[in-house]
């Protein structure tokens, strides 16, 4: 035995086993293995969960990015409205007399092809009786309004066909899901047939397009926007309200009655309503004109399409009456004890209601010198609108919570 092993053993000699282990450097005895090692291939056991601590699970939304892909469309749709009614107040809509839905993608490249267009556009009876003194750059101005309506028309139909394509193809959606998809791609089809239905009717005998096709026009967008918004929102979890039957019903009744609104509106818009009677509250001195003016034309339902008094007037009472409602339904959510959601979508639609009444009188009593309305507030008046019928189907929708299936 060496001196030093000798050392060593006279050093441990009446201690205690436990201390000559503590003691027992690292890197010694190193093909040995202490006796309560753990396998090295047994993994240790882990801690026991806390009983009392329910396990946290995030819920599954498998469907989330096809909810975002249609409030993505929904808005480019709003903005196709927007844009839509700059090319109306501008007086773009007739300067392309030609519907080419794939070749009309491409403007006029050359100087030759703009003053072909430019002669197309001289046939019409808006450029003899409204701009007869136009020049070529003028109309390239509200040519490009008009190109940029439908080229944005085009694109929303590719951004919601394409996707709707690959989440088909992955089986994302399927069943009911894919027919309440399909059926809004074929909604935004006929909204391209109509459109050009539309500016057909104001390139022969017209200065401008009929204002009931207009009315047709914008419902059609706007029956669009609903339906992307209300499968959009039922897509996404909701959270649990009570709600009573009434409330229900009442907040459909209300997406509806906006809906009603619009197409008024477009009615007004059309027929150039909103130039006439600009006073507030009264028309001419009248709560309610006279009925010889309300109903002058023959037979008499046609005043409810093409008589300016009686168009300006059913929109300003519609309007009196959705504020009503609104604020109804506003007091009886708010009652909800269980259902603070609900009341707080209620208060919103109110407010935006309010505002929007507020912008309409704007328009009236804004209406410049030369016989036009102020564009600004005119197109806020209308993008508020949209923004009101959006809120509105969200609320609906979201009483009733149930997923959407795929």
């Amino acid at each position: 035995m060496s001196q030093q092993a000798e050392v060593a053993v006279t050093a441990t000699q009446g201690k205690p086993a436990k201390e000559i282990l503590q003691a027992q450097p690292a890197g010694q005895a190193a093909d040995q293995e202490p006796a309560h090692q753990e396998p090295a291939d047994v993994e240790p056991a882990s801690p026991e969960p806390d009983a009392a601590a329910p396990p946290a699970v995030a819920p599954a939304e498998p469907l989330r990015p096809v909810r975002l892909w249609l409030w993505i469309v929904t808005a480019l749709v709003f903005l196709m409205v927007i844009v839509g009614g700059a090319t109306r107040l501008t007086e773009s809509g007739l300067s392309i007399t030609e519907w080419k839905p794939v070749t009309g993608a491409i403007p006029p490249l050359s100087a030759e092809a703009w003053q072909g267009e430019f002669e197309k556009y001289k046939k019409i009876p808006q450029y003899s009786k409204l701009f007869p003194e136009i020049t070529l750059d003028q109309f390239k101005v509200i040519y490009f309004w008009e190109w940029g309506h439908r080229q944005l028309g085009r694109l929303i139909g590719i951004v919601f066909a394409l996707p709707l394509l690959w989440f088909a193809i992955r089986g994302v959606v399927r069943g009911k899901l894919l027919a309440q998809l399909l059926g809004v791609l074929a909604l935004g089809g006929l909204q391209g047939a109509v459109g050009w239905w539309m500016v057909a009717s104001g390139l022969v005998g017209r200065i401008e397009v009929a204002p009931e096709r207009l009315m047709v026009h914008l419902t059609l967008a706007a029956l669009t926007f609903i339906a992307l918004i209300w499968i959009a929102a039922g897509l996404k979890p909701a959270p649990a309200e009570t709600v009573r039957a009434d409330v229900r019903r009442e907040s459909s009744w209300l997406v509806w009655l906006f809906l009603a609104q619009i197409a008024l509106g477009a009615l007004v818009a059309g027929s150039r309503a909103g130039l006439t009677y600009n006073s507030w509250p009264l028309m001419d001195g009248h709560l309610v004109p006279p009925s010889d003016a309300l109903m002058k034309l023959t037979p008499w339902w046609l005043n409810f399409l093409e008589n300016p008094t009686m168009i300006q007037f059913q929109h300003r009472m519609f309007a009196y009456l959705l504020i009503a409602l609104v604020i109804g339904h506003l007091s009886k959510v708010v009652q909800l004890p269980d259902a603070p959601h609900a009341g707080r979508r209620a208060g919103v639609i109110a407010g935006l209601t309010l505002a929007q009444a507020g912008l309409g009188i704007a328009t009236l009593l804004m209406v410049l010198h030369a016989g036009r309305l102020p564009i600004h507030v005119a197109l806020a008046h209308q993008g508020v609108a949209f923004l009101i019928l959006g809120m509105a189907v969200v609320h609906a929708r979201r009483t009733r919570p149930a997923l959407q299936e795929p």
